[in-house]
């Protein structure tokens, strides 16, 4: 069964449109105001961003942690948890086989908490990195 939609807290739409927009790298996929509704397609899974919705703890994957988190701190979004290697994939059962699974967490503008994940294979992992967790 694939997820089809995610929904997302947001009070104030302008506002959380320019802060995802620039997250995601694209413009969201539709507006209906009112209601008060903003969609944007996260690889075909629809992020539902709406007053209404209870915030969520949203996990985005991307390339390259460490660049993407100094990224959004220069661009002063509040990191609460810096880039940190969670446990490394053993087998494939949660993750490629031999990689490291690294996180960190950050505050959108509605005050939500929104995770970056990355998949780094084992050989990449930081000098003293932690390894399993």
């Amino acid at each position: 069964m694939p997820v089809v939609q995610i929904a997302q807290r947001a009070t104030d739409l302008d506002r959380a449109q320019a802060f995802y927009a620039r997250l995601l790298g694209s413009g969201p996929a539709a507006r209906f105001d009112p209601p008060g509704l903003l969609f944007f397609d996260v690889d075909g899974v629809r992020l539902l961003l709406d007053a209404n919705a209870p915030s969520a703890l949203v996990y985005l994957g991307v390339d390259d942690l460490d660049a993407r988190v100094a990224e959004l701190e220069g661009e002063g979004v509040t990191i609460t948890t810096p880039p940190h290697t969670i446990f490394e994939h053993q087998d494939a059962t949660l993750g490629p086989a031999g990689s490291a699974e690294r996180m960190a967490f950050l505050l959108d503008s509605e005050g939500n908490t929104i995770a970056l994940v990355e998949q780094r294979p084992g050989d990449q992992l930081a000098p003293g990195a932690a390894r399993g967790a």
